[in-house]
């Protein structure tokens, strides 16, 4: 029997070298941080004249070793950022961690700014904090959630997103309100291009839900509906004036009581054969030319018709910008 490698040894190496790598990219962030850092400081006259003055040696070394070379450290620095980037964009195409592969760049795009090597920009590998705070989170060795640093970020990072989103939301529904108003007839199009050429798919819906609808309902109360339907008849018989008189005649109770009895039974059979023909092909046919004949005026439309409906449209998303309009983290954070 061939040996099968099984995929978990696989996945727990893949696992490994991911920590492995984010290790050695986070200890590079901070050589490469630390380096602009004191680099930086380097090139203020009293720092570099009290470094000189501190330790004339160990001075003299990094500005010949360091500071001379420091824009071809700086590209080392880069490229290995270079290829993490790309490196970690392959292994998003490759799990399918994104719905396109081209969101990588976008998700992660702290790294993607601190890996530009122009002096101008160098500011921006700050940015790389970032990731280095997101790899720290991955790898368990700290807990953002609970700083109160992230939690202050978090508030008006989520306050930031629903005030943007608001506006452009309330912005997106005046639009419509726009095209509604602006519209020659919006009615009409609904009924001529939504309505009408799903006119029979909706006349046989119609249709087959009064099936359901009467059935369940008879179904569900048919012990209560037998009982109406028989104090009814009893009620009508005992009211009617020929009873009365029958029931005067030698036995006129008896007659009375079994007519009363055949009514009722009558009745019941009635109702009963009449809720088994809403399933049958006949009453299909009655519902649908009843919905035919009665679609057309339903669907007519004219200039009041169609106010009417303009209207109600922008009344509706008016009430939907309020809603919008309302500062729900207000509420939250109080």
């Amino acid at each position: 029997m061939p040996h099968t490698s099984s995929p978990r040894p696989l996945k727990l190496a893949q696992e490994r070298l991911h920590v492995a790598w984010d290790l050695i990219i986070i200890v590079l962030v901070i050589t490469n941080l630390t380096l602009l850092l004191v680099d930086s400081l380097f090139l203020l006259p009293p720092l570099n004249a009290a470094f000189e003055a501190l330790s004339p040696t160990l001075h003299e070394a990094y500005d010949h070793y360091i500071h001379a070379n420091f824009l071809t450290i700086d590209l080392a620095f880069v490229t290995i950022f270079i290829v993490d980037v790309l490196a970690g964009w392959a292994a998003a195409i490759v799990e399918r961690r994104y719905h396109r592969w081209f969101f990588y760049p976008f998700v992660h795009w702290y790294d993607v700014l601190g890996c530009i090597p122009l002096g101008g920009f160098r500011l921006l590998r700050i940015l790389r904090v970032i990731s280095l705070l997101y790899r720290l989170q991955r790898l368990n060795l700290i807990d953002v959630r609970r700083w109160y640093l992230y939690s202050v970020v978090s508030k008006y990072y989520e306050i930031l997103m629903e005030e943007l989103s608001d506006r452009i939301a309330i912005r997106l529904l005046g639009n419509v309100q726009e095209q509604i108003k602006g519209s020659e007839s919006l009615t009409r199009r609904i009924s001529d291009d939504v309505v009408m050429p799903r006119k029979q798919q909706l006349i046989h819906e119609i249709s087959r839900r009064l099936e359901d609808t009467a059935g369940s309902a008879y179904a569900s109360n048919r012990t209560d509906m037998m009982r109406y339907v028989s104090a009814l008849v009893g009620r009508t018989l005992e009211e009617s004036r020929e009873i009365q008189r029958l029931k005067r005649l030698p036995l006129g109770e008896q007659i009375a009581r079994a007519l009363d009895s055949s009514l009722s039974d009558i009745a019941c059979r009635l109702v009963d054969e009449a809720i088994e023909g809403l399933r049958s092909p006949e009453f299909d046919t009655l519902v649908e030319r009843l919905a035919d004949s009665g679609f057309d005026a339903w669907l007519h439309v004219d200039a009041h018709t169609d106010r009417i409906a303009e209207q109600v449209l922008v009344d509706i998303i008016e009430v939907l910008k309020e809603q919008v309009a309302k500062q729900q983290w207000k509420e939250r954070y109080e």
